[in-house]
């Protein structure tokens, strides 16, 4: 009877082994899923934050640049400012508008361009309009009409 009592025993044991350890394995399973998908995270938040780490590295050597182009811009107009103060009316006068390159540029585009104007202005000047012509003609004529009724 011991012997049964004790083969009994052994087969609830193994029967209770049995769930226990498809039970406890389903859990070692899961848990290692999550640890897999922590160590993911992990390593897509570390990734992340060297991007953003070096994101912020170019954003702050790009907003050094544009103040060191601001604070050039900065001297330059107020040594502009300085010397629009200095100049005196007479100096300004004196100044010419464009430099002596451009002027020059100017000068002959103008020749170029002017003898075809001045030559029609003339040419347009001599003639009189159509309507202003030599030869009176129509209405305006100093001729006599014909009389063509007669009493």
């Amino acid at each position: 009877m011991n012997v049964v009592i004790a083969l009994v025993i052994f087969i609830i044991g193994g029967v209770g082994g049995f769930f226990a350890t498809r039970l406890l394995s389903n859990t070692s399973q899961e848990q290692r899923k999550l640890a897999e998908q922590v160590n993911k995270s992990e390593t897509a938040l570390d990734q992340y934050k060297l991007d953003v780490a070096e994101h912020l590295s170019s954003s702050a050597k790009l907003l050094e640049q544009m103040n060191d182009t601001c604070q050039t811009a900065m001297k330059q107009m107020k040594e502009s400012t300085l010397l629009l103060q200095k100049a005196t009316t007479a100096e300004v006068e004196g100044m010419p508008f464009f430099s002596a390159e451009t002027q020059q540029q100017l000068a002959q585009t103008a020749t170029l361009r002017h003898p075809k104007r001045s030559n029609e202005a003339a040419e347009a000047m001599t003639e009189a309009p159509l309507d202003y012509s030599g030869n009176p003609s129509g209405l305006f004529a100093d001729q006599k009409q014909k009389v063509t009724t007669s009493v």
